[in-house]
Parts: C-alpha cells; structure tokens; sequence
C-alpha cells in the first residue's frame, strides 16, 4: 500500500471516529442531564437509577455469631448495628448509561487520534517533508490538534462538556480537508524550504487548536447566559417581551434542550475559555514573531504589510482586546465572549478567505 492510499484510508477512518465520539459525547450530555433532573425533582442527591440498582444489605449486630438467632438476640440485647452488604454479586450496580457513553466516546477519539497520527505521518513520508505547507495539510494537522489539546485538558479538568463540539469540528474539518482541498504531495517552494516552516507554522497550528477548544467554551457559555435569562423571563411571565425573533428563537431552544442540564454555569466557562485563550495568545505571538523573523531570511523584511500579514495582526490585537477586555470591570461576561467569537472568525476568514481571495507573497497557501 502507498503512503498516499494509507493517508487517505486512515484519516477518512479517523474522521468516521470522530463523527462516532461526537454522537456519544452528546449521548453522555443528554444521559447526565436526565440524572440530574431526575435527582433534583426526586430531592436526592444521586441518580435514581443507581439507588434502585443499589446491593441490597442487612443489619446484623456488632460482634454477633453466625446465625440469624445469635443476631436477633443481640439486637434484642440493644446491641449497636451497622451495615454490610449481603455477599451476592449479581446485585452489584451496573455501570449508568452516562458512564457507558462515556466510556464509548473516549475509545472511538482516541482510536480516531491513533488513526489521525498514522495519517499524518504517511503525508509525510508521500510528501518527503513535514504535512502542513499547504491548506490541505493545515487543515488535517489542525483538525488532529484540536482534538488533541481537548483530549490533554480533558485528561487533567473535567471538559466533557465540550467534546460534542470538538468532535463536531474536527469531523467538518477533516471531512472539508479530504474532499475539498485535497492536493497531491509535491515539493516545496523556494520559499518554504526553511526550518521555519517547522517552527512557525507549528506554533500556528497549534494555538488555532487551542483557540478551537475555547471557542466551543466560550459558545456554550454565550448559551447559558441566554437560558438563564430566559428562565427569569419565563419566572416573570414576560417570555413574549424577549429581545429579537432570534433571540427568542435561541433561548427557548436553550429551555427545551435537556443536555443544558449539564453544562457548568456561564462563569465556569467563562473561566475555562479564558485560561484557553491566553494560552493560545502567547502561542499566536510567538507565531507572528517567527514569521516576520522568516519573512526576513526569505524576502529581506520583517513587515510588508502582506493580506496575510496584516490579518494575522488583526487576531492578534482582537485576542489581546479580549484578554484585556476580560480583566476589565464592565467588560466581564457577554462583552469580552463576544470580543472572543470575533476573533476566531477572524482566524477562520485568514485561513479560507484570505488565502483563496487575496493576493499576496502567501498565496502558495491555497
């Protein structure tokens, strides 16, 4: 089998996996969600389910014999008692749905990694340099770091919550990648024959994973600000009075979907994209940094004011108007996520509308 065969099989393989966790991610949404409500209404703490599954135990006296007279003679004796379980594993709790959807949505994106790796490497070897000199390569190494910056965050914070959108993003991404902007390996530009082509756009690559996690934090919690004002709205009979027709359209989808349930409050993401996006800003620096330092070996200047130039500039003032933004008072909350949005379409258009539509020393990226 060629590399190029083996590249195209693995990453359509990942891709398919990635469509599977996103399924299964939203299944665990949805299963946690119910559980919730059902705990909440029934004025417990746990699901339902996993009480009425419960192992049956009975109470038997301190320091009683074996036999059921030797027991009820020491509780009749006013013996302090406690709680064992009976000894029968068949009455074991059996794992809730949320875990198995769970379980199911973690394997098929690590399998899917897997694949994506392999994929990755076989570009390589068929190319004969490293897989991201073009949009193509771009879009199948970026669609892998996204997912692989959730899948490290999700190792060590519970983001769960975002794999649905993650997932979704990458199964787009990588889908767009093999059927829209495949190209066949060739050799490399005078101009990309350098060891930044490594370094910088590396670095690229690997802040627009991270800005893609936070992205998906950041729409939820947009989300959850709109249900939370709806549920005042709907607490003060006033749902007709709502902003918009789209505004209304959004909150009550927001108040009729389950899965909300199990989302953290709008403050929690808020916090969670935040941490993201500063981390994907220092990345993105040093990205704009290594390209002008580039753009110097290749054309004999730091800045031309290329269309590429100036639209990586761009996101990175809006990053930076964001993360100052954040730490502003008045700034706090809808504002700053808003800012936020704005600058990952930015990133969006620089790669799609300004590598198709304008031209400039980047154009090679198309």
């Amino acid at each position: 089998m060629s590399p190029q065969l083996l590249s195209i099989i693995t990453l359509w393989a990942a891709a398919a996996l990635y469509a599977v966790a996103m399924v299964a991610w939203s299944i665990r949404l949805s299963r946690v969600a119910d559980e919730r409500i059902r705990a909440r209404e029934g004025g417990v703490d746990a699901p339902s389910e996993v009480k009425a599954e419960a192992p049956v135990r009975e109470r038997v006296a301190v320091g009683a014999r074996d036999g059921d007279d030797a027991a009820v003679a020491a509780m009749a004796s006013g013996a302090t008692s406690f709680v064992v379980d009976d000894g029968d594993d068949s009455d074991q709790p059996r794992r809730s749905a949320a875990d198995r959807a769970l379980g199911a949505a973690r394997s098929a994106m690590y399998m899917g990694l897997v694949l994506h790796v392999i994929g990755l490497i076989a570009r390589f070897f068929e190319a004969d340099h490293v897989p991201w000199s073009n949009m193509y390569g771009y879009t199948i190494t970026g669609s892998l770091t996204a997912v692989a910056v959730f899948a490290f965050v999700q190792s060590r914070k519970d983001i769960t919550y975002l794999g649905a959108g993650v997932m979704g993003f990458a199964t787009l991404t990588l889908g767009l990648g093999l059927t829209v902007l495949y190209s066949a390996a060739d050799g490399l530009r005078p101009a990309l024959q350098s060891f930044w082509l490594v370094i910088h756009v590396s670095i690229a690559i690997i802040s627009t994973g991270v800005f893609v996690v936070a992205f998906a934090a950041t729409v939820l919690q947009l989300l959850q600000y709109e249900r939370a004002d709806g549920q005042r709205e709907v607490s003060g009979g006033a749902m007709s009075r709502l902003g918009t027709r789209g505004r209304n359209v959004i909150v009550r989808w927001t108040q009729r979907t389950r899965w909300f349930e199990a989302v953290p409050s709008a403050q929690k993401l808020e916090g969670v994209a935040f941490r993201l996006n500063a981390v994907g800003f220092v990345l993105w620096t040093f990205t704009v940094m290594a390209g002008a330092i580039w753009a110097e070996h290749a054309w004999g200047r730091y800045w031309g004011w290329d269309p590429k130039e100036i639209w990586s500039f761009v996101i990175w003032v809006l990053y930076a108007a964001y993360l100052h933004a954040r730490t502003t008072t008045g700034w706090l909350g809808r504002k700053s996520a808003w800012v936020s949005v704005g600058a990952f379409v930015a990133l969006i258009m620089n790669f799609t509308i300004v590598n198709l539509y304008f031209q400039g020393l980047h154009t090679y990226a198309s």
